[in-house]
């Protein structure tokens, strides 16, 4: 079998079907504010078995919106993993509020839920729980301590467009769930996100909000609140809603990859494929190997790099980053089993366009770097 003669990271499933969708919408020209985002809306929130989605401009959006909208701020603690992507803590940290990390449990990298109660204090006000690369975190148990502490809880699922866990779709958990919709994402708009919720308020408050405070019903130039330029425009929902129809079919192309690579991951020694929970559907967001203790992950990604083929660690623990050692102090050393994970973690290719000469290809890449590191 022959393969592509590039192999990307990432690339997002693109068809004749979503060309056309975003022509009609040019040749339409209505632009921003229109029906096709109310529709795109409407489509995501049914699917993930909410009442209420809010279209806006990237999955960052949607996570400052809700947290904005919940009205957390100067004073308050937020529980918020450190392996996830910066967009997690940013939102929290935008409205004045205080991460508070917890540890990530090493089968699937998601919330620690023992670790987490642990962390509680008075001060505490929510949990940001994130889906980490598509496996549902453990809901249940995080609504127990959610109850117990009486704790707003939140779900960064931007990663896990059409996962389930416990046979219920991921963004119906919570108060609000947030979805991304980047170009290495399950579906895509471009840049773009959602708000989902089934808390009429919530919703009516976050729309608001990304729409320059203007509140429903009143005057073009009326600001009933300090809100933001979030929206979401025509062009990028019309590929969105076009994506929607395709997603389950998305989604099985990216889990065919997804296995081509766990069959043969076994000729590669030291290296373990992601292991998924039996009570959880993954939707797959990014194929994350774990690789033993003792091989160098960084001089693996140099090596691999060199025969042309990418690889990434995944993730950076945000504790570390410089703009949080700023605003927080050193963290470093807190955390072990997170800090220990991100070390040992790394991202191979993966996207629905791969074939198997290509995972072939990556692997036979993958086993010549590790023995040269």
């Amino acid at each position: 079998m022959l393969r592509t003669s590039e192999i990307s990271m990432s690339s997002a499933d693109l068809d004749e079907s979503d060309i056309r969708s975003v022509v009609e919408v040019l040749r339409g020209g209505r632009l921003a504010l229109g029906p096709v985002a109310s529709a795109f809306e409407a489509a995501v929130a049914a699917y993930a078995g909410v009442a209420h989605a809010v279209a806006v401009s990237s999955g960052t959006a949607a996570l400052h919106l809700v947290i904005k909208a919940l009205g957390l701020g100067p004073g308050d603690e937020v529980l918020v993993p450190s392996f996830t992507f910066a967009a997690s803590v940013n939102a929290i940290l935008y409205e004045g509020a205080t991460p508070v990390f917890a540890e990530a449990e090493p089968v699937t990298f998601n919330l620690d839920v023992d670790d987490l109660e642990r962390r509680v204090t008075p001060r505490t006000r929510a949990i940001l729980a994130v889906d980490v690369f598509g496996h549902p975190a453990e809901w249940d148990g995080l609504a127990r301590v959610a109850r117990r502490h009486g704790l707003i809880l939140v779900d960064d699922c931007c990663e896990a467009l059409g996962a389930e866990y416990r046979g219920r779709r991921l963004g119906s958990f919570g108060a609000a769930g947030a979805f991304a919709f980047y170009p290495n994402k399950q579906i895509t708009t471009g840049e773009g996100g959602m708000v989902v919720t089934s808390d009429p308020r919530l919703a009516s408050l976050c729309r608001s909000l990304a729409n320059q405070g203007r509140e429903e019903g009143a005057g073009w130039l009326h600001h009933g609140l300090l809100g933001h330029n979030y929206r979401m425009d025509e062009m990028s929902a019309s590929l969105g809603l076009s994506q929607m129809a395709r997603l389950e079919n998305i989604l099985a192309r990216r889990e065919r990859v997804a296995t081509m690579y766990g069959e043969r991951l076994h000729r590669v020694p030291g290296v373990q494929p992601p292991r998924i929970l039996p009570h959880v559907r993954v939707s797959r967001f990014v194929y994350v190997v774990t690789l033993d203790e003792g091989l160098d992950r960084d001089r693996t990604i140099e090596a691999m790099a060199a025969e042309g083929v990418p690889a990434r660690g995944y993730f950076a623990p945000i504790h570390t980053q410089p703009y949080i050692r700023e605003r927080l102090g050193n963290l470093a050393g807190t955390l072990p089993v997170t800090e220990r994970l991100a070390r040992r973690t790394l991202a191979l290719p993966f996207h629905n366009r791969l074939g198997e000469a290509d995972v072939d290809h990556v692997l036979a890449v993958l086993g010549r770097s590790l023995r040269k590191g």
